[in-house]
């Protein structure tokens, strides 16, 4: 564990973790060869994600991650290349790869591996793994689906362990994961428009319904909710400031792989670095702007990775501090 009093960093934990193989086609022929023009290896899994584009942005992030298999040689040559710091848990089986297949219009079909079985013993190690790691003042990102043989609380008894660690956690998952990480009352939660809709059991239509929601899940779990909406931004609801809005006008979208994790790093940029205080309206807009700017350039970009952000793309998001109810959502 680090020294109180040093600098802080952004830990993310990723179960699960990946190749990602992103290939680019003319068209997509179902049942035809179908012939690629490029192709893009990276390291991958979402909280992977996280720390490249804290990294990215010069945020200090280490990743936490079991690695396997030749796979596994291949993703920490590939984290190496990029100086990633990172600590990985030993396994047997091998890390998944995940395909991308990007046709014209931005449009990507992903077909994602299941990835190894862990044993209880391996889970134990991830998060011993974490704690070995965390400092107090800290944030811990819990990301991503969990692989087979990891129990369904594994995020709740982590946010547990970390909190008692003097550290905060931000959990971005789904699922039952998603479900049981919350009865831990995470510092933040940043669910999508889908995972949210599924949280509260109901389809999400209007940013009134998605505000609505937010404000269930809070009271159910504490902290802040954090939601990502693609196109239409993103909204930040935390129970002690006015509801958030932001959004950007994108134009066109080379890859949506990636953006959650891109918006959830752009806000703990700020959020971590500067303790935003909850209550501050301008801490808050700040770290919520940030957040759309970062997803923004994420889905201009090819990959899962941004380009650095500049004070121009900050500049572009549009701010609502009173949003539209009845607004539909694309």
């Amino acid at each position: 564990m680090r020294a109180e009093g040093g600098p802080r960093v952004i830990i993310t934990v990723t179960p699960n973790p990946a190749i990602d193989r992103t290939l680019e086609v003319s068209a997509l022929r179902l049942g035809e060869v179908n012939r690629s023009a490029s192709r893009q290896v990276e390291p991958s899994g979402k909280g992977v994600n996280v720390t490249r584009a804290l990294l990215r942005n010069g945020i200090r992030s280490t990743a936490v991650l079991p690695l396997g298999g030749p796979e596994g040689s291949q993703l920490a040559g590939l984290l190496d290349d990029e100086d990633v710091p990172y600590v990985a848990l030993p396994i047997t089986g091998p890390v998944r790869v995940n395909i991308s297949v990007r046709s014209p219009g931005g449009i990507v079909t992903k077909i994602n591996e299941p990835g190894p079985t862990l044993t209880w013993a391996d889970a134990e190690t991830l998060a011993d793994g974490v704690l070995g790691v965390v400092g107090r003042g800290d944030w811990v990102v819990g990301s991503g689906a969990l692989p087979g043989g990891v129990a369904a609380d594994f995020y709740a008894e982590l946010v547990t362990r970390v909190r008692q660690a003097g550290a905060r956690f931000a959990l971005d998952s789904s699922g039952e994961a998603l479900r049981r990480g919350l009865e831990a009352w995470p510092d933040l939660v940043k669910p999508n428009r889908d995972e949210l809709a599924e949280l509260v059991g109901t389809p999400l239509r209007t940013l009134g319904e998605v505000i609505a929601a937010a404000e269930t899940v809070r009271e159910r779990a504490g902290g802040v909710v954090l939601v990502s909406l693609g196109t239409d931004g993103g909204v930040l609801v935390d129970g002690d400031g006015p509801v958030l809005h932001a959004e950007l006008a994108v134009g066109t979208v080379r890859s949506s792989v990636g953006a959650g994790d891109n918006f959830l790093a752009g806000y703990l940029s700020t959020a971590a670095q500067a303790r935003v205080d909850r209550r501050d309206s301008a801490g808050r807009a700040g770290a919520l702007r940030e957040a759309v700017a970062w997803g923004s350039v994420a889905v201009r970009s090819e990959g899962s990775l941004g380009r650095r952000v500049g004070d121009a793309d900050r500049r572009s998001v549009r701010m609502h501090t009173a949003p539209d109810p009845d607004r539909r959502l694309s």
